[in-house]
C-alpha cells in the first residue's frame, strides 16, 4: 500500500501547488511580495536523498512535464529543471549527512537554485524585465521562506513516508 502512497502524495502536491498560488502576492504596505510553493520539487528531492534518485528523476521528467503543459507554455523547461534537481540533490546525499535539517536546508538552496536559473531564462527571452534586486528581494526570499515554512511543517512527513517506503520495500526483498 505504502508502494502507492509516494507517487499518491506528489500528485496532491501537483495539485495544491496552484491553490496554495491563490495568497500570492501579499501586500505588506507599499511593497508587493510574490510566493511560489514549489511542493513538488521539495517532495522529489527528498526522495532522491531518502528513496532512489532515478525515481526521483523519473518522476521530476513527468511532473516537469505536466507542470509544462497545465502551467507555462514553454516545453521543456520545467521539464528538464526538475530532473536536473533531482539528479543534484542526489549526487550531493554523498557528500552530506541525511539528517533532516540538513535535507532541508539543501533542499530550500537548490529551490532558491531553480527560481535563479527560471528567472534568467525568463529574462533572457524577454517575458519579464524586472531587475535582479527586485525579484531577490520581491519573488526569491519570501518563495524560500515560504518554503522553509512547508518544509519545517511537513518535512518529517516526508522522510517518514518514504522510510516507510524502504523498509517494505526491505522487506518484500527479503
Amino acid at each position: 500500500m505504502i508502494r502507492f502512497l509516494i507517487p499518491f502524495v506528489a500528485v496532491v502536491l501537483f495539485l495544491l501547488e496552484p491553490v496554495f498560488a491563490l495568497f500570492s502576492p501579499i501586500t505588506f504596505g507599499d511593497q508587493t511580495v510574490f510566493l511560489v510553493p514549489r511542493f513538488v520539487i521539495l517532495y522529489l528531492i527528498f526522495i532522491s536523498i531518502y528513496y532512489n534518485r532515478g525515481r526521483a528523476i523519473l518522476y521530476g521528467l513527468f511532473f516537469g512535464l505536466l507542470y509544462d503543459v497545465f502551467y507555462i507554455d514553454i516545453i521543456g523547461l520545467y521539464s528538464f529543471l526538475y530532473p536536473l534537481v533531482c539528479f543534484v540533490a542526489g549526487y550531493a546525499v554523498k557528500f552530506i549527512h541525511q539528517h533532516l535539517s540538513v535535507t532541508t536546508i539543501l533542499s530550500v538552496l537548490l529551490v532558491g537554485l531553480m527560481e535563479i536559473l527560471l528567472y534568467y531564462f525568463f529574462f533572457f527571452i524577454n517575458l519579464t524585465s524586472i531587475p535582479f534586486t527586485d525579484f531577490l528581494s520581491n519573488r526569491l526570499l519570501p518563495t524560500i521562506i515560504a518554503n522553509l515554512l512547508f518544509l519545517i511543517m511537513l518535512g518529517w512527513a516526508f522522510k517518514y513516508l518514504i522510510n516507510a517506503r524502504v523498509l517494505q520495500r526491505a522487506d518484500d526483498i527479503s
